[in-house]
């Protein structure tokens, strides 16, 4: 089921006071924890995650966020399935939202990472999950569910800059990948004006 459109009159979607966006399916991962106190979220990262790699559909990816996936259901998931990590959401092909980890709270998505001098990026950013791999082109369908929840955050959050995982974990990640077009989420262009 996809993350419903607003419609005409309709109010645009919403992350309410908890962290939570009304238009998301919600599949809580216990892989998260408090942000530090005082902390701004002005940062949000976009990566892309297949599993097993470069296959898409299926429930893997959430079953990795929330701890459950079985390591002997394909021989790539012995290596991970111990991992603790996750993402505040994950888009799938279909444009499908799913929010894993209240954007109040600590996801696990970054992990050793840098930004404008700051270290532990998870603490001060939204991670953002694209189903898909580094050199196949993301599906309309997820551009499309980018343009309606970018401008969600963006109203709730102070955020001023959008960065690929690879930005701000270089030399160690490569994703979202060259087929990533930023231009495509016209704030998330915005976020972008001032990357070097």
């Amino acid at each position: 089921m996809s993350a419903p459109a607003p419609q005409a009159g309709q109010p645009a979607w919403r992350v309410d006071d908890d962290g939570w966006l009304d238009a998301a399916r919600r599949c809580p991962s216990p892989n998260a924890d408090p942000r530090p106190q005082g902390t701004a979220v002005d940062l949000l990262v976009v990566h892309n995650i297949s599993l097993p790699p470069g296959e898409f559909g299926g429930a893997h990816v959430q079953q990795l966020f929330c701890s459950q996936l079985d390591p002997t259901a394909h021989p790539y998931f012995a290596s991970i399935a111990a991992l603790r990590v996750s993402a505040h959401f994950l888009i799938e092909r279909d444009g499908t939202l799913t929010q894993f980890v209240s954007c109040e709270a600590r996801a696990w998505h970054a992990g050793v990472s840098s930004f404008r001098g700051r270290v532990r990026c998870n603490d001060f950013s939204i991670g953002v999950e694209l189903e898909g791999t580094d050199f196949i082109p993301f599906a309309d369908a997820q551009y499309q569910t980018l343009a309606l929840l970018v401008p969600a955050l963006v109203r709730r959050y102070p955020l001023s800059a959008a960065r690929a995982h690879s930005e701000i974990s270089a030399g160690r990640k490569t994703d979202p990948g060259p087929c990533f077009d930023w231009s495509r989420v016209s704030a998330l262009a915005a976020l972008r004006a001032d990357a070097s």
